[in-house]
């Protein structure tokens, strides 16, 4: 399976691209949205700010948030689960618009949350085989769904509960790194490739 990890010019590519080809994925880093639309699979990375990331978006979202809601497998990650919602707090710039909502920032005396979390988990296959989960978060802002049933599972952060993840169509979001947070990120990671390849046949 040909994976296309996209580069917006700050995402945490090298431990990513190692967890997906240790999944099994063929991957390429590439920067051209024709090229990424083009593969079996795309991956949104982590790290970096929303406008910024929202500015290498193509300039007319449409074909992009089309193709993901036709069932395109995708994963975002952080920042790239960010820019599945409509806008963000932090910065100026549209996102993808696949997921109604918005980006808040955290409501908390210490941001950004920096460390491991638990999650608690939803039913939904991407979670297979994994139990007492803990994420790496590095985050300042959270994603608020307009529809509550695009959340697959939630973490709290100094009282505050918020989405670790969500989920439309063939396209997972996660809040912290599945890449960091050890074997069971890891599974996330095989399991999302596992799936991906499912939907491509």
């Amino acid at each position: 399976m040909h994976v296309a990890l996209f580069d917006y010019g700050a995402g945490n590519l090298h431990s990513l691209g190692k967890a997906l080809e240790g999944a099994g994925a063929e991957v390429t880093v590439t920067a051209d949205w024709d090229e990424s639309l083009s593969m079996d699979a795309l991956v949104l990375p982590g790290v970096g700010a929303f406008g910024a990331a929202a500015r290498a978006l193509p300039n007319d979202r449409t074909r992009l948030r089309q193709t993901l809601a036709d069932g395109l497998p995708c994963l975002g990650i952080c920042l790239g689960m960010q820019l599945f919602f409509d806008a963000s707090e932090e910065s100026e710039g549209d996102g993808i618009g696949l997921v109604p909502g918005t980006v808040q920032l955290l409501d908390a005396p210490i941001v950004p949350q920096m460390g491991w979390n638990d999650v608690d988990t939803g039913a939904d296959p991407i979670f297979d085989g994994i139990s007492e989960l803990v994420g790496y978060y590095a985050n300042s802002y959270v994603c608020v769904p307009t529809d509550a049933g695009d959340e697959i599972a939630w973490s709290e952060y100094d009282g505050r509960r918020f989405a670790a993840s969500v989920r439309r169509a063939n396209t997972w979001g996660m809040q912290f790194h599945p890449e960091k947070s050890s074997t069971k990120g890891r599974r996330i990671v095989s399991n999302w490739v596992q799936l991906a390849r499912e939907v491509i046949g």
